[in-house]
Protein backbone atom coordinates (compact mmCIF):
# COMPACT_ATOMS: atom_id res chain seq x y z
CA UNK A 1 0.00 0.00 0.00
CA UNK A 2 1.28 3.25 -0.51
CA UNK A 3 1.37 6.24 1.71
CA UNK A 4 -1.32 8.77 2.23
CA UNK A 5 -2.52 11.26 4.78
CA UNK A 6 -5.96 10.89 6.61
CA UNK A 7 -8.49 13.33 7.50
CA UNK A 8 -11.93 13.72 8.79
CA UNK A 9 -14.54 16.18 8.16
CA UNK A 10 -17.21 17.45 10.09
CA UNK A 11 -19.18 19.78 7.97
CA UNK A 12 -19.68 19.72 3.48
CA UNK A 13 -18.25 22.77 2.81
CA UNK A 14 -14.31 21.22 4.43
CA UNK A 15 -15.61 18.36 2.47
CA UNK A 16 -15.59 20.07 -0.55
CA UNK A 17 -12.35 21.98 -0.41
CA UNK A 18 -10.38 19.25 0.85
CA UNK A 19 -12.13 17.38 -2.58
CA UNK A 20 -10.83 20.38 -4.88
CA UNK A 21 -7.40 19.68 -3.25
CA UNK A 22 -7.78 16.24 -4.93
CA UNK A 23 -8.87 14.08 -1.64
CA UNK A 24 -10.35 10.89 -2.30
CA UNK A 25 -13.81 10.69 0.22
CA UNK A 26 -14.24 7.89 2.05
CA UNK A 27 -16.94 6.44 4.23
CA UNK A 28 -17.57 2.53 4.67
CA UNK A 29 -13.97 2.10 2.71
CA UNK A 30 -15.21 -1.26 1.88
CA UNK A 31 -14.24 -1.27 -1.85
CA UNK A 32 -11.32 1.50 -2.15
CA UNK A 33 -9.64 0.19 1.00
CA UNK A 34 -9.71 -3.14 -1.22
CA UNK A 35 -8.39 -1.12 -3.80
CA UNK A 36 -5.38 0.60 -2.17
CA UNK A 37 -4.15 -2.60 -0.67
CA UNK A 38 -3.87 -4.23 -4.02
CA UNK A 39 -2.01 -1.50 -4.95
CA UNK A 40 -4.86 -0.54 -8.05
CA UNK A 41 -5.44 2.85 -6.21
CA UNK A 42 -2.97 5.10 -4.52
CA UNK A 43 -4.72 8.06 -3.41
CA UNK A 44 -2.35 10.78 -1.77
CA UNK A 45 -5.51 11.83 0.18
CA UNK A 46 -8.61 10.34 2.07
CA UNK A 47 -11.50 12.49 3.29
CA UNK A 48 -13.27 10.88 5.78
CA UNK A 49 -17.03 11.92 5.34
CA UNK A 50 -18.84 9.99 7.60
CA UNK A 51 -19.70 12.70 10.18
CA UNK A 52 -21.77 14.60 7.48
CA UNK A 53 -25.57 15.00 7.65
CA UNK A 54 -25.78 12.41 5.29
CA UNK A 55 -27.61 9.92 6.69
CA UNK A 56 -31.23 10.26 5.80
CA UNK A 57 -34.15 8.48 4.32
CA UNK A 58 -36.97 10.75 3.49
CA UNK A 59 -39.83 11.18 1.15
CA UNK A 60 -40.12 13.82 -1.12
CA UNK A 61 -42.57 16.31 -2.01
CA UNK A 62 -43.84 14.86 -4.97
CA UNK A 63 -43.91 11.38 -2.95
CA UNK A 64 -40.92 9.49 -4.22
CA UNK A 65 -37.61 8.77 -1.54
CA UNK A 66 -34.42 10.26 -1.32
CA UNK A 67 -31.79 8.02 0.26
CA UNK A 68 -28.80 9.99 1.91
CA UNK A 69 -25.37 8.94 0.42
CA UNK A 70 -24.04 7.91 3.62
CA UNK A 71 -27.07 5.96 4.77
CA UNK A 72 -25.83 2.10 4.66
CA UNK A 73 -26.96 -0.85 2.89
CA UNK A 74 -29.02 -2.49 5.92
CA UNK A 75 -30.04 0.96 6.79
CA UNK A 76 -31.56 1.11 3.35
CA UNK A 77 -32.84 -2.55 3.00
CA UNK A 78 -34.70 -2.36 6.13
CA UNK A 79 -35.96 0.47 6.12
CA UNK A 80 -39.78 0.73 5.96
CA UNK A 81 -40.70 2.97 3.56
CA UNK A 82 -37.99 1.38 1.09
CA UNK A 83 -39.59 -2.26 2.11
CA UNK A 84 -43.00 -0.50 1.08
CA UNK A 85 -43.02 1.60 -2.01
CA UNK A 86 -39.79 -0.07 -3.27
CA UNK A 87 -39.25 -3.79 -2.50
CA UNK A 88 -36.93 -3.92 -5.20
CA UNK A 89 -34.78 -1.67 -3.74
CA UNK A 90 -34.60 -3.94 -0.80
CA UNK A 91 -34.09 -7.28 -2.34
CA UNK A 92 -31.52 -5.95 -4.28
CA UNK A 93 -29.34 -4.59 -1.07
CA UNK A 94 -30.49 -7.87 0.49
CA UNK A 95 -28.79 -10.21 -2.30
CA UNK A 96 -25.91 -7.79 -2.24
CA UNK A 97 -22.47 -8.91 -0.49
CA UNK A 98 -22.45 -9.90 3.17
CA UNK A 99 -24.35 -8.90 6.56
CA UNK A 100 -20.87 -7.29 7.49
CA UNK A 101 -20.09 -5.66 4.48
CA UNK A 102 -23.82 -4.17 3.85
CA UNK A 103 -23.50 -2.68 7.63
CA UNK A 104 -20.39 -0.82 6.65
CA UNK A 105 -20.92 0.05 3.19
CA UNK A 106 -22.87 3.43 2.18
CA UNK A 107 -25.38 3.68 -0.53
CA UNK A 108 -23.16 6.56 -2.36
CA UNK A 109 -20.27 4.50 -2.19
CA UNK A 110 -21.97 1.47 -3.68
CA UNK A 111 -22.98 3.12 -6.49
CA UNK A 112 -19.38 4.59 -7.03
CA UNK A 113 -17.77 1.11 -6.63
CA UNK A 114 -15.23 0.07 -9.12
CA UNK A 115 -15.21 -3.24 -11.49
CA UNK A 116 -14.87 -6.30 -9.35
CA UNK A 117 -12.91 -7.63 -13.37
CA UNK A 118 -9.98 -9.81 -12.08
CA UNK A 119 -7.77 -7.65 -14.92
CA UNK A 120 -8.16 -4.52 -13.63
CA UNK A 121 -7.34 -5.91 -10.09
CA UNK A 122 -3.92 -7.40 -11.25
CA UNK A 123 -1.83 -4.36 -11.90
CA UNK A 124 0.46 -6.92 -13.89
CA UNK A 125 -2.46 -7.56 -16.05
CA UNK A 126 -3.21 -4.92 -19.29
CA UNK A 127 -6.22 -2.52 -18.64
CA UNK A 128 -7.63 0.14 -19.98
CA UNK A 129 -10.06 1.11 -17.09
CA UNK A 130 -6.71 1.20 -14.88
CA UNK A 131 -4.15 2.61 -17.51
CA UNK A 132 -5.58 3.80 -20.07
CA UNK A 133 -4.00 2.92 -23.78
CA UNK A 134 -2.35 -0.18 -22.07
CA UNK A 135 -4.97 -2.26 -23.63
CA UNK A 136 -7.85 -5.21 -22.24
CA UNK A 137 -6.27 -8.05 -21.43
CA UNK A 138 -9.89 -9.51 -20.89
CA UNK A 139 -10.99 -9.22 -23.98
CA UNK A 140 -8.62 -12.56 -24.88
CA UNK A 141 -8.72 -13.95 -21.56
CA UNK A 142 -10.98 -15.77 -19.89
CA UNK A 143 -14.08 -13.67 -19.72
CA UNK A 144 -16.87 -15.61 -18.30
CA UNK A 145 -17.80 -12.84 -15.94
CA UNK A 146 -18.12 -9.90 -18.48
CA UNK A 147 -20.24 -7.89 -19.81
CA UNK A 148 -21.99 -8.10 -23.56
CA UNK A 149 -23.83 -5.06 -23.53
CA UNK A 150 -22.29 -2.06 -23.47
CA UNK A 151 -18.96 -3.19 -24.28
CA UNK A 152 -16.38 -1.27 -26.17
CA UNK A 153 -13.17 -1.93 -28.03
CA UNK A 154 -11.06 -0.90 -24.89
CA UNK A 155 -13.07 -2.37 -21.81
CA UNK A 156 -15.82 -4.91 -21.30
CA UNK A 157 -15.76 -5.04 -17.80
CA UNK A 158 -19.19 -5.64 -15.80
CA UNK A 159 -20.46 -3.52 -13.30
CA UNK A 160 -20.71 -5.12 -10.01
CA UNK A 161 -23.73 -3.08 -8.25
CA UNK A 162 -27.26 -4.64 -7.77
CA UNK A 163 -28.92 -1.44 -5.97
CA UNK A 164 -27.44 0.12 -8.83
CA UNK A 165 -30.12 -1.80 -11.77
CA UNK A 166 -33.11 -1.41 -9.00
CA UNK A 167 -31.87 2.93 -9.53
CA UNK A 168 -32.02 2.15 -13.24
CA UNK A 169 -35.28 0.36 -13.79
CA UNK A 170 -36.66 2.80 -11.21
CA UNK A 171 -35.01 5.45 -13.22
CA UNK A 172 -33.88 7.82 -10.36
CA UNK A 173 -31.15 10.35 -9.81
CA UNK A 174 -28.00 11.59 -8.31
CA UNK A 175 -27.89 14.57 -6.35
CA UNK A 176 -24.65 15.92 -6.40
CA UNK A 177 -23.14 18.59 -4.19
CA UNK A 178 -20.32 21.31 -5.35
CA UNK A 179 -19.18 24.34 -4.65
CA UNK A 180 -21.81 26.22 -6.78
CA UNK A 181 -24.70 23.91 -4.73
CA UNK A 182 -26.42 20.60 -5.67
CA UNK A 183 -27.47 19.36 -9.21
CA UNK A 184 -29.66 16.18 -10.11
CA UNK A 185 -28.03 14.05 -12.68
CA UNK A 186 -30.21 11.28 -14.30
CA UNK A 187 -29.42 7.41 -13.07
CA UNK A 188 -29.28 6.76 -16.68
CA UNK A 189 -26.46 9.74 -17.28
CA UNK A 190 -24.67 8.96 -14.02
CA UNK A 191 -22.53 6.06 -15.15
CA UNK A 192 -20.83 5.85 -18.17
CA UNK A 193 -20.41 3.88 -20.64
CA UNK A 194 -16.58 2.53 -21.30
CA UNK A 195 -16.07 3.94 -24.91
CA UNK A 196 -12.76 5.03 -25.67
CA UNK A 197 -12.60 6.28 -22.13
CA UNK A 198 -13.50 3.60 -19.50
CA UNK A 199 -11.21 5.23 -16.99
CA UNK A 200 -13.98 7.61 -16.61
CA UNK A 201 -17.23 5.84 -15.00
CA UNK A 202 -19.47 8.49 -13.34
CA UNK A 203 -20.68 11.57 -14.47
CA UNK A 204 -19.15 13.15 -11.16
CA UNK A 205 -16.60 16.65 -11.29
CA UNK A 206 -13.25 17.35 -9.46
CA UNK A 207 -14.83 17.72 -5.80
CA UNK A 208 -17.98 17.16 -6.15
CA UNK A 209 -19.69 14.86 -3.63
CA UNK A 210 -23.04 12.65 -3.63
CA UNK A 211 -25.45 14.01 -1.42
CA UNK A 212 -28.47 11.49 -2.17
CA UNK A 213 -30.03 9.06 -4.43
CA UNK A 214 -33.66 9.93 -5.41
CA UNK A 215 -35.77 7.92 -6.52
CA UNK A 216 -39.01 9.13 -7.92
CA UNK A 217 -42.91 8.92 -7.44
CA UNK A 218 -44.39 5.61 -9.29
CA UNK A 219 -48.19 4.93 -9.91
CA UNK A 220 -49.35 2.53 -7.67
CA UNK A 221 -50.58 0.10 -7.36
CA UNK A 222 -46.77 -0.83 -7.91
CA UNK A 223 -45.13 -4.25 -7.68
CA UNK A 224 -41.11 -4.38 -7.90
CA UNK A 225 -38.85 -7.13 -7.52
CA UNK A 226 -35.29 -7.91 -8.17
CA UNK A 227 -33.86 -11.68 -9.02
CA UNK A 228 -29.99 -12.34 -8.96
CA UNK A 229 -28.87 -15.32 -10.70
CA UNK A 230 -24.77 -16.30 -9.29
CA UNK A 231 -22.81 -19.03 -9.77
CA UNK A 232 -23.44 -19.31 -5.64
CA UNK A 233 -26.04 -18.14 -3.13
CA UNK A 234 -23.92 -16.78 -0.56
CA UNK A 235 -21.47 -13.81 -1.27
CA UNK A 236 -21.37 -13.31 -5.15
CA UNK A 237 -22.12 -11.22 -7.94
CA UNK A 238 -24.15 -11.27 -10.23
CA UNK A 239 -23.78 -13.76 -13.98
CA UNK A 240 -27.07 -11.94 -14.72
CA UNK A 241 -30.26 -10.19 -12.54
CA UNK A 242 -33.63 -8.46 -13.49
CA UNK A 243 -35.26 -5.58 -11.63
CA UNK A 244 -38.62 -5.37 -12.29
CA UNK A 245 -41.55 -2.87 -11.53
CA UNK A 246 -45.10 -2.95 -13.13
CA UNK A 247 -48.42 -0.92 -12.41
CA UNK A 248 -50.90 -2.72 -13.67
CA UNK A 249 -54.47 -1.67 -13.28
CA UNK A 250 -57.26 -3.04 -14.77
CA UNK A 251 -56.37 -5.75 -15.83
CA UNK A 252 -53.56 -4.16 -18.37
CA UNK A 253 -50.18 -3.13 -17.57
CA UNK A 254 -49.96 0.34 -17.90
CA UNK A 255 -46.37 1.25 -16.94
CA UNK A 256 -43.23 -1.35 -16.46
CA UNK A 257 -39.81 -0.59 -15.30
CA UNK A 258 -37.07 -2.71 -16.09
CA UNK A 259 -33.35 -2.70 -16.08
CA UNK A 260 -30.62 -6.26 -15.89
CA UNK A 261 -27.45 -6.40 -14.37
CA UNK A 262 -24.70 -8.92 -14.20
CA UNK A 263 -24.57 -8.42 -18.07
CA UNK A 264 -23.36 -4.85 -18.57
CA UNK A 265 -20.90 -2.34 -18.49
CA UNK A 266 -23.45 -0.04 -16.48
CA UNK A 267 -26.84 -1.05 -15.13
CA UNK A 268 -28.85 -1.55 -18.48
CA UNK A 269 -32.14 -0.28 -18.98
CA UNK A 270 -34.31 -2.41 -21.34
CA UNK A 271 -36.36 0.28 -23.07
CA UNK A 272 -37.70 -2.67 -25.78
CA UNK A 273 -39.07 -4.97 -22.86
CA UNK A 274 -40.61 -2.41 -21.58
CA UNK A 275 -42.49 -0.63 -24.52
CA UNK A 276 -43.62 -4.58 -25.10
CA UNK A 277 -45.36 -4.64 -21.97
CA UNK A 278 -46.75 -1.24 -21.56
CA UNK A 279 -50.97 -1.20 -22.81
CA UNK A 280 -50.72 -5.43 -22.62
CA UNK A 281 -52.49 -7.49 -20.47
CA UNK A 282 -50.48 -9.88 -18.08
CA UNK A 283 -49.60 -13.64 -19.77
CA UNK A 284 -47.22 -16.23 -19.96
CA UNK A 285 -46.86 -15.52 -24.13
CA UNK A 286 -46.49 -11.86 -22.95
CA UNK A 287 -43.50 -12.51 -20.53
CA UNK A 288 -41.59 -14.57 -22.71
CA UNK A 289 -42.34 -12.21 -25.91
CA UNK A 290 -41.24 -9.69 -23.50
CA UNK A 291 -37.95 -11.34 -22.63
CA UNK A 292 -36.44 -12.26 -26.18
CA UNK A 293 -36.15 -8.40 -26.86
CA UNK A 294 -33.91 -8.72 -23.55
CA UNK A 295 -30.12 -8.96 -25.38
CA UNK A 296 -31.08 -6.96 -28.39
CA UNK A 297 -27.42 -5.16 -28.81
CA UNK A 298 -25.06 -8.24 -26.98
CA UNK A 299 -21.54 -8.40 -28.19
CA UNK A 300 -20.76 -11.67 -26.56
CA UNK A 301 -17.45 -12.91 -26.05
CA UNK A 302 -15.45 -16.76 -26.32
CA UNK A 303 -17.02 -17.84 -22.74
CA UNK A 304 -19.78 -15.67 -21.86
CA UNK A 305 -22.15 -16.51 -24.80
CA UNK A 306 -24.56 -18.41 -22.50
CA UNK A 307 -25.30 -14.98 -21.02
CA UNK A 308 -27.23 -13.93 -23.91
CA UNK A 309 -29.95 -17.06 -23.03
CA UNK A 310 -29.90 -16.86 -19.37
CA UNK A 311 -30.74 -12.87 -19.49
CA UNK A 312 -33.90 -13.90 -21.47
CA UNK A 313 -34.73 -16.55 -18.82
CA UNK A 314 -33.58 -14.18 -15.76
CA UNK A 315 -36.19 -11.46 -16.91
CA UNK A 316 -39.02 -13.73 -17.86
CA UNK A 317 -38.92 -15.21 -14.54
CA UNK A 318 -38.78 -11.71 -12.89
CA UNK A 319 -41.65 -10.66 -14.80
CA UNK A 320 -43.76 -14.00 -14.09
CA UNK A 321 -42.65 -13.38 -10.74
CA UNK A 322 -44.04 -10.11 -10.34
CA UNK A 323 -46.77 -9.43 -12.79
CA UNK A 324 -48.47 -12.98 -12.29
CA UNK A 325 -50.89 -14.10 -14.80
CA UNK A 326 -54.43 -13.26 -14.43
Amino acid sequence: MYPFTYTKVSDTREALDAGRRGGRYIAGGTTLVDLMRETVEHPETLVDISRLPLHEITATERGGLRIGALVTMSEAAAHPEVRTLYPVVSEALELSASAQLRNMATIGGNIMQRTRCTYFRDVTADCNKRDPGSGCAARDGYNRTHAILGTSDSCVASHPSDVAVAFAALEASVHLLGSDGERRVPFADFLLKPGGTPQHEQAVRQGELIAAVEIPALPRPLKSGYLKVRDRQSYEFALTSAAVALHIKGGVIREAKVAAGGVGTVPWKLPEVERHLVGRRPSDALWTAAAQKAAQGARPLAHNRFKVALLRRTVERQLRIVGGVK
